[in-house]
């Protein structure tokens, strides 16, 4: 019912089904009782605390679980709705509205060589996360290269030639220790000229905000981007470990202003019951959910996407 209202078609897509089973934990646990709230035979005051008191024990966040509760009351008042079933279905809009981005990606605009440098800390999946969006794009018609500019790690680069491997795309590197913005310059030539591509996803190497030369680094790479591809990079992704909840989320605002992040990318939601972490990010950070992870296989990854992630969530 909640797809039919946004005008979606009534049959999921592929990438939609894998979202919804990735949220199996989080819908089992907190969240599996919001169902049981709206089944009161009327709308009371306690009814709207328990909510807000459920979604904080979701992981939602004191501010996000407070607007949305405020939000779906009002429009039960102003509406007039008596059904409490009613008042559920407007609660899912609701969230809805707070996880639908305002623009598009820009990944998807036509160009001759479209950018993307993905950012996060290691041990957030970057990597492998890389590995399946390049596979993704392939599977969709993509021609994709990958730049191992996370120089810094022999075993950075280890990983993503394999990755490379595994998604049948070609892996622009250097040797450990080599100068990250010329991987980026050479990845760019090989894209435009031997590789023809018309996606390059570039790796960097795993940081936080405090090591400062880390991020003058990143400022380099996206100078040699830009010169060479205009208005490059096209995406800065930000790849967030899901399990770690509103954690996810305080890692994220230190690196917004400095990375110029444009999209997140949240990895291992299916090994996690802090799903509903993710309507605070889009709310508190101004930064839309992008793609997820949803399992360890390359074709475990997704587009995201609010209706289904909100089915996902209470169990439609």
């Amino acid at each position: 019912m909640l797809r039919n209202l946004f005008g979606r078609p009534s049959k999921a897509t592929e990438d939609d089904v894998r979202l919804e089973n990735s949220l199996a934990k989080t819908r089992s646990g907190v969240f599996g009782r919001l169902g049981s709230i709206f089944q009161a035979n009327e709308i009371t005051d306690e009814l709207w605390e328990e909510l807000e008191e459920t979604l904080i024990l979701g992981d939602v966040g004191v501010p996000v679980a407070q607007e949305l509760v405020e939000r779906t009351q009002k429009r039960v008042e102003r509406e007039n709705i008596k059904a409490t079933r009613d008042a559920y279905l407007i609660l899912q809009q609701e969230m809805v509205r707070i996880l639908t981005p305002a623009e598009p990606m820009r990944i998807d605009d036509p160009r001759l060589l479209t950018i993307v440098l993905v950012v996060g800390v290691n041990g957030s999946g970057k990597t492998t996360t890389i590995g399946k969006m390049a596979h993704w794009y392939k599977n969709r018609g993509r021609k994709v290269v990958l730049g191992a500019a996370d120089t810094f790690r022999a075993a950075a680069i280890d990983q993503l030639k394999i990755w490379g491997e595994r998604a049948g795309v070609d892996v622009i590197a250097h040797e450990p220790g080599a100068d990250p913005g010329a991987v980026v310059f050479d990845a760019v030539r090989a894209s435009q000229e031997s590789r023809q591509a018309d996606l390059l996803i570039v790796d960097t190497a795993g940081r936080l905000q405090t090591k400062y030369n880390l991020m003058q680094e990143l400022e380099k790479i996206k100078r040699v981007a830009a010169k060479q591809v205009h208005r490059a990079p096209h995406e800065v992704f930000l790849v967030l470990d899901a399990s770690t909840g509103q954690n996810a989320i305080s890692q994220a605002k230190s690196f917004k202003d400095s990375a110029g992040v444009t999209g997140i990318i949240l990895t291992k939601l299916d090994g996690t019951s802090k799903g509903g972490a993710v309507l605070s990010i889009n709310h508190e950070l101004g930064v839309p959910v992008r793609f997820v992870g949803t399992g360890e296989q390359i074709a475990d990854f997704a587009e995201f996407d609010p209706v289904a992630f909100v089915e996902g969530l209470v169990g439609q």
